[in-house]
């Protein structure tokens, strides 16, 4: 995350997002340098020849970093897809495409491996992650695995863990709810796989800002750029008074959206029960910063 670079319309805090460089409380897009390293198609034959290159890059989502040949259902990428291989050599190539499969796995430990980075790749799709968390997660697997963390645990509940950890330390953090929602394993063994990871690993996971909250959960509620940048102001309020010991991030960033919209009434309407659903919170917590914020005023 790149902190040095001011707004030039607002003058905020401009943070990094994949390729893009966007303002925190306008929304400003403020750069983008995306490069494409896809392979290059061009032909300079005089003759039309077939666009072939070497394959895609290696990643770290695959746990033979991706070296390894697969038998398509093709019969290539020069010739007419609808000719098909029939009768005796279908079955032979069926058979090489299955006993191929095998061998790309030699041992319990790559298996599970698999089994893992697919869960990974399934939970960050179904959040909508960036491909380069994805694989940093799965390095982060690979490495409890090699540890021998996953011995007599859940492998679903590592590759869950693996998730919210990779999030918290990207500054993208997501909630336990949020991933349970779309994981295989349950709150419990996501913890369990969490506490190893953290304890065995040495993790550089610091406390949440709550302000990492408030672009996504303005977004789901719907409240505008400004009660955005108002509730931002209220969460640094509560972080430079000491306020936030104690208290559930997400809760406190929920809360700050409620404070700041029912401040003006030209901004919308927002209900304790509507942040409180956001956030994954009971509107208890959402009462209780709420009171907080109004003694600091």
């Amino acid at each position: 995350m790149d902190w040095s670079v001011a707004c030039p319309e607002c003058n905020g805090r401009v943070r990094r997002t994949g390729t893009e460089m966007v303002c925190e409380k306008c929304g400003l897009v403020d750069g983008e340098a995306a490069i494409d390293r896809g392979p290059e198609w061009r032909s300079f034959d005089d003759e039309e020849t077939e666009r072939r290159r070497t394959g895609a890059p290696l990643t770290r989502s695959r746990h033979d970093r991706g070296l390894s040949t697969e038998i398509g259902y093709g019969t290539g990428s020069g010739t007419n897809y609808e000719v098909r291989v029939t009768g005796r050599k279908r079955r032979q190539i069926a058979r090489l495409r299955r006993e191929h499969n095998r061998t790309r796995i030699s041992s319990k430990a790559e298996r599970n491996q698999v089994y893992g980075f697919t869960e990974i790749g399934r939970i960050a799709s179904s959040l909508s992650l960036p491909k380069s968390l994805q694989e940093q997660a799965c390095s982060l697997f690979e490495s409890a695995q090699s540890e021998g963390l996953l011995q007599g645990r859940s492998i679903e509940g590592f590759a869950a863990a693996a998730i919210y950890a990779t999030c918290r330390t990207q500054s993208t953090p997501r909630t336990v709810d949020e991933i349970v929602v779309v994981a295989r394993a349950d709150e419990n063994e996501l913890k369990v796989a969490y506490d190893a990871v953290n304890r065995d690993l040495g993790l550089q996971t610091g406390p949440i800002d709550p302000t990492q909250y408030l672009p996504r959960y303005a977004s789901k509620l719907e409240v505008g750029t400004a009660v955005e940048h108002r509730a931002h102001e209220h969460a640094t309020a509560l972080l430079e008074a000491g306020r936030l010991g104690g208290r559930n991030p997400s809760g406190v960033a929920a809360a700050c959206l409620y404070q700041a919209a029912s401040e003006r009434e030209e901004w919308p309407t927002l209900t304790q029960a509507a942040a409180a659903e956001v956030a994954g919170v009971a509107t208890v917590t959402i009462r209780s910063t709420v009171e907080t914020l109004r003694d600091l005023s």
